[in-house]
């Protein structure tokens, strides 16, 4: 009975419903041998972490499905997964094990630096990011295409007419590379308040994928769970418990902070 019981909580504590969507936040999985930002897993982690999933009874979709689920009553069992920044990478280390499973993402690439670099990340490594060929791959393979903006910019800071451009042309960007509709903006760094906010829901998004719990949060500016590569099955397990703890036993009383996640990356 003991065991029984280890089981099912196990497999249904955590992820998979609830009163906030659960999504995960993955930037790179590629061999590494220097990650000061700390956003890329390991193809062998990435590999544990969806066998965990497809494990649990879960499966990994993009934003936009799981959303649409949520609204029919019928996301019991969905993850959403994403991919920040849209590095070429997930072509050749993600993809794959993603089909393998039969799982899907959200991938926010930015859409002035189709075929570019990270140059945002002044410490390195220099990563190769995804071509609008590989784009329209990656839509094709079933991911959905959402942005990121055009360069990877702090929004908060932005003038109104720099913020249009991040928001509007990234969008019509990446809708012409992917051939898709682009339903989700996700904010560079994390950064957003309500100005932000409001100016992804006027400009017709759908959904936006935050970092952090705010005051500001919403369905346009949606939490996520930090995925490194130091997370071990059992890591994965105590952010699941957290989540379901965080949003469906604490929710009513939980204060809404905009303190940063210690476990997030610095430059998420």
């Amino acid at each position: 009975m003991a065991q029984a019981t280890a089981n099912f909580v196990h497999r249904h504590v955590g992820w998979g419903g609830g009163a906030m969507p659960a999504i995960l936040m993955y930037h790179s999985v590629s061999p590494y041998s220097r990650d000061p930002y700390q956003v890329t897993v390991s193809p062998a982690r990435f590999r544990q972490q969806m066998a965990w999933l497809r494990a649990r009874g879960l499966r990994g979709v993009g934003v936009a499905e799981l959303l649409g689920a949520r609204a029919r009553d019928g996301a019991a069992g969905l993850v959403g997964l994403t991919f920040d920044d849209g590095y070429s990478d997930f072509m050749h280390y993600a993809l794959p094990v993603l089909a393998r499973y039969g799982f899907a993402a959200t991938v926010f690439p930015l859409a002035a630096r189709l075929g570019g670099t990270n140059t945002w990340d002044p410490a390195g490594p220099r990563k190769p990011l995804m071509t609008a060929r590989q784009v329209r791959q990656a839509a094709e393979a079933g991911m959905e295409i959402g942005s990121h903006g055009l360069r990877h910019v702090s929004l908060p800071s932005a003038s109104g007419a720099a913020l249009t451009a991040e928001l509007e042309n990234s969008r019509a960007v990446l809708q012409a590379a992917s051939g898709q509709p682009v339903a989700g903006f996700c904010y560079p760094y994390g950064d957003a308040d309500m100005r932000v906010v409001n100016a992804v829901r006027t400009a017709g998004y759908s959904y936006g994928c935050a970092i952090w719990r705010g005051e500001h949060t919403s369905q346009h500016a949606l939490p996520r769970t930090y995925v490194g590569d130091a997370d071990s099955p059992w890591r994965l397990w105590a952010k699941a418990i957290k989540h379901r703890v965080t949003w469906d036993y604490a929710g009513r009383t939980v204060q809404h902070s905009a303190s940063p996640d210690p476990a997030a990356p610095p430059n998420a």
